[in-house]
C-alpha cells in the first residue's frame, strides 16, 4: 500500500504542469460555461449581426474591406478580428452562444500559455500557477472574455503571450529565425487590436526579470532557465523594429479614432480633465483588483475631479513607484510588476479622450498581470520568515521590515 501510495505521489509530481493545466481548464469551464446561453448586446450588432460584410465570407472584397474600411465600424485596425468573427458567422451562424465560446476558448488558451511562458522563464510552479489563476478568474476580466465585440481583447492577448514564449526561445539561443518568430506573432498581435504597443517596453521589462539578460546581471535567468547575456544597447537595438511598427499602429489608430469622431478637439482644460482621470483610474484599478466591488458595463466621465483627488492620486503612485523602485534591487518582480501595470495601461488609461467613460474592465485584461505578479512573488517574501534570503538579507528576518526600513 505504501509502495502504491508512493507510485501515486510519483506520478502526480512528474506530471504536475499537465494537472495544474486541466485544472485551470475545468475551472474556467465552470465558471464560463454559462456563456453560451448568452445573446448578442451592444456593439455586437454593429460588429456582427448588422454587418453584411461578416456575414459574406472570405471573399476578395471582405479581406481588402477589414484591412480598410472595417475600421468605420469597429474605430480600430483589427483586421485579424474581422476575420475570426468572418469564421465564427461561418461556423454558427446568429447563433450568439457559439461566437460566445470562441472567446472563451481562446480565454482557455491564454491562460495555459501564460502559466507556461512563466513556469519556463522562472521554474516556480505556484507562482506561475498563481499569475495564471487570477488571470483565468478574476472578476475584472469577465468583460474581455463574456462580451463577443471583445473578441480583440483575448485574441490579442492571444498573440502576446505567444510574442512572450517565442522571445523566450529567442533569448536561450539569439538568432534570425526565432527573431522572425517573435516578430511575425507581435506582427499578428497588432492586427488584433493595437493594445501590443506597449509588448516592447513588456519585453524590456523581461530582459531585467526574470530573464536577467543584462550583462551585469545574474549568470542566468529565474529557475535555472539559460539565456545569453546582452548590453542594454543591444537590448534595446532589437527591439527597434518592433517599436517602429508599434509607432506606425499607434499612429494610425488615433487617426482612425479621430475621423470617426471619437476623439474631440483637445484643449489645455481637457487635458488637465483627462490628466486628473487618468491618475485617479491607475488607483482605481488597483482597488477593484483587490476588492472587485460595483462593477459596471460603463463608467460615465465624472468630467473635472475635486483637485484633492487628482493630487491624492498622483501622491500614491509616486509613493509607491519610489518604494518599489527601491525594494526592487533586492525583489526585481516588484519593479517588473509595477511597471508592466503602469506602462500596458498608458494607451488606455485616457490621457487622450475617446468616448465619454472614465474606465473600463476590459482594459485590465492584459494589465492586471503585472499586479498578479507582484502578489504571487512578493506574497510569499512578504509574510515568510527567511524568504529573503536567497536575496542576500538577513536569515530569519521578513520581507516587511526591509520593505518598512526604505
Amino acid at each position: 500500500m505504501v509502495r502504491k501510495n508512493n507510485h501515486i505521489t510519483e506520478l502526480i509530481i512528474k506530471n504536475r504542469d499537465i494537472l495544474t493545466c486541466l485544472f485551470f481548464v475545468m475551472v474556467t469551464l465552470a465558471v464560463y460555461w454559462q456563456v453560451q446561453h448568452f445573446d448578442f448586446v451592444f456593439d455586437d450588432f454593429r460588429y456582427i449581426v448588422e454587418n453584411r460584410h461578416v456575414q459574406g465570407g472570405f471573399t476578395k472584397e471582405t479581406i481588402t474591406w477589414s484591412f480598410t474600411a472595417g475600421t468605420s465600424v469597429s474605430r480600430y485596425w483589427h483586421p485579424l478580428t474581422w476575420w475570426s468573427h468572418i469564421l465564427d458567422v461561418n461556423l454558427y451562424g446568429m447563433n450568439a452562444g457559439g461566437h460566445h465560446l470562441t472567446n472563451l476558448f481562446i480565454h482557455i488558451a491564454n491562460t495555459l500559455v501564460l502559466f507556461f511562458v512563466f513556469r519556463k522563464m522562472t521554474g516556480a510552479l505556484w507562482q506561475s500557477g498563481f499569475v495564471a489563476a487570477l488571470f483565468a478568474l478574476h472578476p475584472l476580466h469577465v468583460e474581455s472574455v463574456a462580451w463577443i465585440s471583445e473578441r480583440k481583447d483575448v485574441l490579442s492577448t492571444f498573440f502576446w503571450f505567444m510574442t512572450m514564449c517565442a522571445y523566450c526561445r529567442y533569448a536561450e539561443q539569439p538568432g534570425f529565425i526565432r527573431y522572425v518568430v517573435t516578430f511575425f506573432f507581435f506582427v499578428l498581435g497588432l492586427m488584433s487590436k493595437p493594445m501590443l504597443v506597449t509588448l516592447p517596453f513588456v519585453l524590456l521589462l523581461m530582459d531585467y526579470w526574470p530573464l536577467n539578460r543584462l550583462q551585469m546581471g545574474q549568470a542566468g535567468g529565474e529557475g535555472g532557465f539559460k539565456v545569453c547575456k546582452s548590453s542594454v544597447f543591444r537590448l534595446v537595438v532589437e527591439k527597434i523594429p518592433f517599436i517602429i511598427i508599434a509607432v506606425i499602429i499607434s499612429v494610425a489608430a488615433f487617426v482612425t479614432q479621430q475621423k470617426g469622431g471619437a476623439v474631440p478637439p483637445t484643449s489645455f482644460s481637457l487635458m488637465k480633465t483627462q490628466a486628473a482621470n487618468a491618475l485617479v483610474s491607475y488607483v482605481s484599478y488597483i482597488v477593484k483588483m483587490i476588492w472587485p466591488g460595483r462593477l459596471a458595463v460603463y463608467y460615465p466621465h465624472p468630467g473635472i475631479l475635486p483637485m484633492w483627488q487628482a493630487v491624492g492620486a498622483g501622491a500614491v503612485l509616486v509613493l509607491l513607484s519610489v518604494l518599489f523602485v527601491r525594494a526592487g534591487r533586492r525583489f526585481p518582480y516588484l519593479i517588473v510588476g509595477w511597471f508592466w501595470y503602469l506602462g500596458t495601461l498608458v494607451p488606455v488609461i485616457g490621457l487622450v479622450k475617446v468616448g465619454n467613460f472614465a474606465m473600463a474592465d476590459r482594459y485590465t485584461y492584459v494589465t492586471l498581470i503585472g499586479l498578479f505578479i507582484m502578489t504571487a512573488w512578493g506574497g510569499p517574501s512578504l509574510w515568510r520568515d527567511g524568504g529573503t534570503q536567497k536575496y542576500g538579507l538577513p536569515d530569519r528576518q521578513p520581507f516587511c521590515l526591509q520593505f518598512l526600513r526604505l
